[in-house]
């Protein structure tokens, strides 16, 4: 199926890679970091919308769609990642992470500051999580490959096991039908879940321009975390989305995206 025109496909290996949206404009380019078990792809549609205004490049993380795999899944890993994207595109970006993307959204501006212009961080702050979601791998690695023809087969095997109307279809839209595959590292993913839920031990402050975009119905950005927050990212402003939950730029995608916009703008 050919690409959507003015969006590209970029297979750089071993660098991440890139759906990119749009030209280069004089505005910087947004980088967009998904979270886990997603793509770059999840996000077409958001990507495509603010392209209109800079050219927008999505990724995949390591251990995730066409991306290489790894044994390690470590949030300084995954901002090595992503600076050695920007690095190749030749000048800082704003970047934009929804939850373990926004991890490791983090994790890079605080490490490379010099690379990142605006940071967004999409429902998560910068601190260890008790929930896990090794269920999913398991539910995920329970799905008899074999007999999936077309992704709604998979889709009707998760929901034995899953109980949420939204995340088999979400899952899914990682499976490799043809190839009877999950471009999900999955075991690694699952080895890994510990580094995922924590944030890792960082030292120093990203001074640039950073918004904590939430979801006002979601438990992940809490304001008791604000204070530890602040110390990291001195000049950060938080802002809900009414109604939204934790995936907001699905639940509320107009929302979200002005949202967006009108941070990237702002004098």
């Amino acid at each position: 199926m050919p690409l959507a025109r003015r969006e590209r496909l970029y297979y750089l290996s071993p660098m991440l890679n890139q759906i990119v949206h749009g030209e280069p404009t004089a505005q910087p380019a947004l980088l967009i970091v998904h979270g886990l078990y997603g793509s770059g792809r999840n996000w077409g549609v958001i990507a495509k919308r603010l392209s209109d205004e800079r050219q927008v490049i999505a990724v995949d993380q390591r251990n995730h769609g066409h991306s290489p795999w790894h044994d390690s899944h470590s949030y300084e890993d995954m901002a090595e990642d992503l600076a050695a994207v920007i690095r190749a595109h030749g000048s800082a970006m704003d970047v934009l992470g929804h939850s373990m993307g926004g991890k490791a959204a983090m994790v890079l501006a605080l490490k490379y500051p010099d690379l990142v212009n605006r940071l967004i961080v999409a429902d998560i702050a910068p601190v260890s999580y008790q929930h896990s979601q090794v269920q999913y791998v398991d539910a995920m690695q329970s799905v008899d490959l074999s007999t999936v023809v077309k992704r709604s087969d998979a889709e009707a095997q998760l929901r034995a096991v899953i109980d949420d109307p939204i995340l088999p279809t979400f899952f899914t839209q990682s499976l490799d039908i043809p190839g009877k595959a999950w471009r999900l590292n999955l075991d690694v993913l699952h080895a890994e879940m510990a580094k995922v839920l924590s944030f890792p031990d960082v030292a120093g402050e990203f001074a640039g321009k950073t918004l904590f975009l939430a979801g006002a119905l979601s438990e992940y950005v809490k304001r008791e975390d604000r204070d530890r927050t602040k110390g990291f990212f001195p000049n950060a402003q938080f802002a809900k989305i009414p109604g939204a939950g934790h995936w907001l730029h699905a639940e509320k995608p107009r929302e979200f995206e002005a949202a967006v916009r009108s941070y990237l703008n702002m004098a």
